[in-house]
């Protein structure tokens, strides 16, 4: 098991256009001056796009595609690997699994609930699931893809050319299709519905116990966790520098300081910068304004037992480390501590001086909130196919996925 050590667990949320629509209320927390969207129950139906709607066909062969390694670079991951059911459909290391040969530099997110969501990853740098899909697979330290290799892939494997004519409409599987299914599954099956937070704010007083419900006015109140976690996904998917503590893995695991530094450099930070930087910068690497570094998009807390470690970095490994941080009035990073001469830290942020009564009240809250586990077998997937008589296989195509070898043994090349 892990050491336990002091981590930071940030947690972000975008839900102002629901909140208008639903009519919720506003909350003023103690000692706080302004007011914040009230909690409240997903709305009804699951949000989708209109190029993109719901149905159980799309669901069930986005399913297939979502474990299937096929969508990556060497066909050794899937999304499920890093998003793994039994994970709380995220990754309980601190830091995700990387492709093979790399580590990745940041906690992975659940995929649970992520319809509600307009900004994802970290930096809440892709508007929708179906741009999340490719930059992910893509991704140099996750999926590394290539287009034409993964879409040949799926020509090649005879249920998905039958399957993607059938309720795509196309004659061969098209990547960006493969994208919108996927999407389409984490909207259709990875959406927790009715969970005991929904029912309570519906009416169901009984669906929390007394020490949650106390947690709850906390949450709300003294702790003003509702100033940044609030509305429907307990999210104002904004962001923050809270004064994480740097992951010991940047600091003491080889590989783990060479993705750090590589994706300093891939999203093009000054040199300045890249020699002098230790933590993750954030939001930073979207925007390049110095205000934002060290800023990340608050975290949903939906789901929440399931996908400890917490916070950009997997710092915190438990619900109580969390509460600890906050009561404290969160902590220091080199962009809150003047290192370099300047100070991010998020300034509504102060010491909350809980017993450990109420602390304990919060945890239950959240814990509670959490709901059932979505439990789910992971699928056998569609199998590669011979099929050299293709007429849109071209030469290239073929080298690319082994089937001149086989096209030359039989004298069709």
């Amino acid at each position: 098991m892990k050491q336990t050590r002091k981590r930071l667990a940030i947690l972000s949320i975008p839900f102002a256009c629901l909140l208008v629509a639903s009519g919720a209320g506003k909350v003023l927390a103690e000692g706080d001056p302004d007011t914040d969207p009230a909690l409240a129950p997903l709305p009804m139906p699951i949000p989708a796009p209109p190029d993109n709607p719901i149905t159980a066909a799309k669901v069930e062969l986005g399913k297939l595609l979502f474990f299937d390694p096929k969508l990556t670079g060497d066909a050794s991951l899937s999304c499920g690997d890093c998003h793994d059911p039994k994970q709380g459909w995220g990754f309980n290391d601190p830091i995700s699994r990387g492709y093979p040969g790399t580590v990745h530099w940041r906690n992975t997110h659940t995929a649970v609930n992520t319809a509600y969501l307009g900004k994802l990853f970290w930096e809440g740098s892709v508007g929708s699931l179906e741009k999340q899909a490719p930059a992910a697979n893509k991704g140099a330290l996750a999926g590394n893809g290539e287009n034409d290799v993964m879409e040949a892939r799926l020509r090649q494997t005879p249920y998905y050319v039958e399957k993607f004519k059938e309720i795509m409409g196309t004659d061969l599987p098209m990547l960006g299709d493969a994208w919108m299914l996927i999407a389409t599954f984490e909207r259709g099956a990875l959406t927790q519905k009715d969970s005991p937070l929904d029912r309570y704010l519906n009416g169901d007083k009984s669906a929390l116990s007394e020490t949650a419900v106390k947690g709850m006015k906390l949450f709300t109140g003294k702790a003003n966790c509702i100033e940044c976690h609030n509305g429907p996904m307990l999210s104002d998917e904004k962001y923050y520098n809270l004064g994480t503590p740097r992951p010991i893995e940047f600091e003491e695991m080889g590989l783990n300081t060479i993705s750090y530094r590589w994706e300093n450099y891939a999203k093009g930070v000054y040199e300045k910068y890249y020699r002098e930087w230790k933590d993750d910068a954030g939001l930073y690497y979207t925007s390049k304004r110095l205000k934002d570094a060290g800023k990340f998009r608050t975290q949903p807390l939906r789901y929440l037992i399931y996908t400890a470690p917490y916070m950009h970095a997997g710092q915190f490994f438990t619900l109580e480390e969390v509460i600890d941080f906050y009561n404290e009035g969160g902590g220091d990073n080199e962009f809150t501590d003047g290192t370099h001469g300047y100070n991010n830290k998020t300034p509504i942020l102060k010491p909350l001086d809980l017993s450990d009564e109420e602390k304990e009240a919060l945890v239950v809250f959240l814990e509670e909130i959490s709901g059932e586990e979505i439990k789910m077998a992971v699928p056998e997937v569609p199998s590669y196919g011979v099929m050299p008589d293709v007429p849109t296989l071209t030469q290239a195509q073929a080298k690319r996925i082994g089937m001149d070898i086989y096209l030359n043994s039989i004298g069709k090349n």
